[in-house]
């Protein structure tokens, strides 16, 4: 039953007010955080009557993943690699406001204590009435938010490092809110709606934000039945200025983890639900609602921003990406976001945090496919049209080699073939008979990556203390070694091989900068910006000592007595460079030390390595040059290339194939209680000693076709692995603490990459 208010009782202004989406009355709704509201269907209905009446359209036909007819907003943050902006249409007359200016926020006394007091004597005696009202008053409008939450009502608080906003006092309202009676919670809907409704003149202000961040808060909005609600309360966010988001996007980094966890898991559901509701019933048609995907990706962009930007993230970048998107037309939006431009088309890859790991590589992969088909079928009617005979091997990337001559011939393949590196993979050795059916792919990989990586090849440095390998800096006429490592780690992506390759995190800052080729060969490639927490990864001692330098409160220049000319030795030889022109003769002092040190860094991580760099970023983007390099993030293309690090031994045991044995057999049992006891760093000894990486595929656990053998021998052996079919030999040990001991010094003592 609706809520009943006679018009004829109250004035124009009460019944304009009535004209809201009614909120229905169930008896049956109780207290507690599982409240079924209500649908707010008749919102829109009631949106769309005024809409017909004359006013700016509300909404625009959805195409998913594309929406069309809408307005460009600007960037959030320039750290959220977009192709294009998203967009959203015009707000409607019916939430623009009739105000006046600089309006006085009502003061308000109430404290987070007194409150609380209010709350636990409604709770017992039942009598909700002051709770009631002052959620009835709080949730009214704007400056009734501001006077409740405000820390000072008055004061202007127009930085981005303070609210001004008592986030205690909201979390305490919020949290109270779910265990108060249905009317109590219909009244705080009801005041959202009236609030988003009003009419606004001129910019947004300072109070309005705030209200805003308040309102997003809200943990109402995990319902279906309050989507409506929700959604408009987005689409504003998402239509503020930039100048405004930039405020929200500081006041959300200051939220605590658990709420800004929430906040986004709030809006994942929200997507999540709009494009594959339950009850497709509950929910306006989506013709109706096209703007509610792009506005809530707008505001969850927000979110994404300030964990950026914040010091040490919030929360994992990982929390971002929205998996139901692994299952819509992800290829459909891919197209659409490379062909429209600057169109007002939304897609997902305009907001590629959204788009997990499994998706970006997908989507290298099958551009790469499609843009070798269509080569292939070019070759293909070229052949037929000139009646030659068609051979199918051009299909592939044929690769032949001799172990004895590994990188050398591997050179010469990949560079005779460098048209052919987006083909599907297949290797032979010269003089072995056998089909690659995907093992010599790998052995192949693991040897030249085991050959090239080698200290005494003196293409890379290991650096012991950080345990990861750098570009050596000498200087040579040829680096076609590099370009192949580059080439080989490309294949990797493209082929689904995981490389056991330890280059710290800035090499794939690097091989993103920038992600697409330039067209001008002479434009630099490689040149990334670069800190101290960057060459922490690399040498630690020294930028230890360097940032000791920066926060040394003596004088710099007569103690330190050093120049802007460093040395650096190559080959045996020290050499000595000047970090700018005339720098052996100028003294680092208080007050140059920080350029200094970055002209340090930019010259061990950039400058000093550039043409070895250089070589090996082409290499890389000769095989993965795609548009779709602009979705990844550099820890992501570390994942593509070398795997996650996150084990899940469980997952593991539920996919693994058995050749020999059974899931039930005494030695798999055995083998499983061990594996699963073992503390991580054995777990990942183990995979590295089947697999030859201690990493797990994008794909996750299923897609190493991982498998145990039964070998029958005297169960005096220890276990054997053939990591290039990803298979571990077990004997049939007779217990588990024979188990234990014997595949412990297996794969403890395995060297190198464990092959056979």
């Amino acid at each position: 039953m609706h809520l009943n208010m006679s018009e004829n009782n109250c004035p124009l202004e009460e019944r304009d007010r009535d004209r809201l989406p009614p909120i229905i009355n169930h008896q049956n709704l109780e207290r507690g955080p599982k409240l079924p509201f209500p649908s707010y269907g008749s919102f829109i209905s009631t949106l769309n009557h005024k809409r017909e009446s004359g006013s700016h359209s509300f909404s625009s036909p959805l195409f998913l993943p594309a929406v069309k007819q809408v307005r460009e907003l600007p960037p959030i943050y320039p750290d959220v690699r977009q192709k294009h902006r998203i967009s959203i249409d015009v707000l409607p007359p019916e939430v623009k406001a009739r105000f006046v200016s600089e309006p006085i926020i009502p003061i308000r006394t109430k404290t987070a204590k007194e409150f609380q007091d209010d709350v636990e004597r409604a709770t017992i005696s039942g009598d909700w009435k002051h709770v009631h009202d002052f959620y009835l008053t709080t949730f009214d409008s704007f400056l009734e938010l501001n006077g409740a939450f405000k820390k000072e009502a008055n004061a202007p608080f127009n930085t981005i490092e303070d609210s001004g906003i008592n986030i205690k006092f909201v979390n305490i309202v919020y949290d109270a809110l779910l265990h108060t009676p249905a009317d109590t919670q219909k009244s705080v809907l009801k005041g959202i709606i009236n609030s988003l409704l009003r009419e606004w003149k001129g910019p947004r202000t300072k109070d309005d934000l705030r209200a805003y961040f308040v309102l997003v808060q809200n943990p109402q909005y995990t319902s279906p039945a309050t989507y409506v609600i929700y959604a408009h309360l987005l689409r504003q966010i998402a239509a503020l200025a930039e100048a405004d988001h930039h405020f929200l996007m500081h006041w959300f980094k200051k939220l605590p983890q658990k709420r800004f966890k929430q906040l986004v898991e709030r809006l994942q559901l929200f997507i999540t639900t709009r494009l594959f509701p339950a009850k497709p019933e509950e929910l306006p048609p989506m013709a109706k609602c096209s703007w509610w995907i792009p506005s809530a990706t707008k505001v969850l962009s927000l979110l994404n921003a300030a964990n950026s930007i914040s010091s040490a993230p919030i929360i994992p970048f990982t929390d971002f990406y929205n998996l139901t998107l692994d299952h819509i037309d992800f290829m459909e939006d891919y197209h659409t976001w490379q062909v429209h431009g600057n169109s007002n088309r939304f897609t997902f890859c305009q907001f590629p945090f959204i788009l997990s790991t499994v998706v970006k590589k997908a989507i290298i992969q099958r551009d790469s496919e499609q843009q070798m088909i269509s080569m292939a079928r070019q070759t293909l009617v070229d052949k037929v049209s000139r009646r030659q005979r068609v051979d199918m091997s051009l299909l592939f990337l044929n690769i032949k080699v001799r172990r004895l001559q590994l990188v050398s011939d591997s050179l010469d393949e990949l560079s005779r073939k460098r048209a052919d590196l987006k083909k599907k993979l297949k290797v032979t050795f010269v003089g072995e008979a056998g089909l690659d059916m995907g093992g010599l792919t790998k052995e192949w990989f693991l040897l030249l990556i085991r050959q090239i990586f080698h200290t005494d090849y003196g293409m890379f440095t290991y650096v012991k203390e950080s345990q990861c390998y750098w570009f050596s800096s000498w200087k040579c006429d040829n680096y076609s070694e590099f370009r192949l490592v580059g080439a080989l780690m490309g294949l990797a992506v493209y082929n689904s091989i995981t490389l056991d390759i330890r280059f710290p995190p800035c090499v794939y800052k690097k091989l993103l900068t920038p992600p697409i080729v330039p067209c001008d060969l002479d434009t630099p490639v490689g040149m990334a910006t670069l800190t101290l927490d960057d060459l922490q990864q690399i040498m630690p001692d020294l930028a230890h000592g360097l940032g000791e330098l920066l926060s040394y409160e003596g004088n710099v220049e007569e103690d330190f007595y050093t120049t802007f000319q460093v040395f650096q030795e190559e080959l045996g030889v020290v050499k000595a460079y000047n970090l700018k022109p005339g720098g052996d003769k100028i003294p680092v002092t208080n007050l140059n030390r920080k350029e200094y040190v970055q002209l340090y860094i930019d010259f061990l991580l950039n400058k000093s390595i550039y043409r070895q760099f250089a070589a090996f970023y082409h290499g890389f983007h000769s095989v993965c040059a795609s548009n779709a390099l602009m979705l990844l993030r550099p820890e992501e293309v570390e994942i593509l290339v070398c795997g996650s690090p996150n084990l899940d031994m469980g997952s593991l045991q539920r996919v693994v194939q058995y050749e020999g044995y059974s899931k039930t057999d005494p030695t798999i049992r055995a083998f499983w209680d061990v594996v699963l006891a073992f503390p991580l760093e054995l777990q990942k000894k183990l995979l590295h000693f089947t697999t030859g990486s201690d990493r797990v595929p994008v794909g996750g656990m299923a897609d190493l076709n991982f498998k145990i053998s039964k070998i029958d021998v005297s169960t005096d052996w220890l276990p054997v692995s053939h990591t290039c079919f990803n298979q571990i030999c077990l004997p049939p040990y007779k217990s588990k603490k024979e188990l234990r001991q014997k595949l412990t010094i297996a794969i403890s003592n395995a060297e190198g990459f464990g092959l056979e």
